[in-house]
């Protein structure tokens, strides 16, 4: 069976929060979001060096100053929990959405069950439903399981693309928001070869 792109992200990243913002218009085919665990990458972003460039790249694309929560960063544990509930139930992509608009747009720590539940409510989730999903130890599980698979497949910062080879070719990885174009890109180019 074929495999499909991987946008891979942490809540915590405000850097994903830009790529989350536009990747479904950029990449000429569905990519599947999947949480990870940003702490667990080899080359995490520095926090201020990466507020520095949200704010600068916003300004360049004319989109609204982020504001930004306290304490940044902020323990994103519970937020990718529920991130990974969310996928878990096919809610990814309108959970994720709505957490990072919480943390980014409205300047809400996602370190508080509250502003989860915010994000979750926002995309028809039960709030009872979302925390308790976020107990469970197939979700706890299944964000290990994908922080592993990142790792194996290169992964060491968010936010990251991950093209898989086509016709036996070798994988490709785009690390960061500047190269979510030279992703879409790749996967022309796969789609047209094929």
């Amino acid at each position: 069976m074929e495999q499909q792109p991987a946008f891979y992200f942490d809540l915590a990243s405000p850097e994903s929060y830009l790529s989350a913002e536009r990747i479904m218009t950029l990449l000429p085919m569905a990519a599947e979001w999947i949480p990870i665990r940003g702490s667990a990458l080899p080359a995490l972003s520095d926090a201020a060096e990466e507020r520095a460039l949200v704010d600068a790249l916003a300004a360049e694309r004319s989109l609204q100053a982020p504001r930004w929560p306290s304490p940044l960063p902020f323990d994103s544990e519970q937020a990718m929990l529920a991130a990974t509930y969310a996928k878990q139930i096919g809610r990814t992509v309108p959970f994720v959405l709505a957490a990072f608009r919480q943390a980014y747009a409205g300047g809400r720590a996602l370190d508080s069950d509250d502003n989860i539940v915010i994000a979750g409510s926002a995309c028809e989730m039960h709030p009872a439903a979302l925390l308790k999903g976020c107990q469970l130890r197939t979700v706890r599980d299944g964000l290990e399981a994908a922080t592993a698979l990142a790792l194996e497949r290169g992964v060491r910062d968010v936010p990251a693309v991950w093209v898989p080879g086509a016709g036996g070719g070798a994988d490709q990885l785009f690390h960061g928001d500047d190269q979510l174009e030279a992703a879409a890109a790749a996967m022309s180019e796969q789609a047209t070869a094929q």
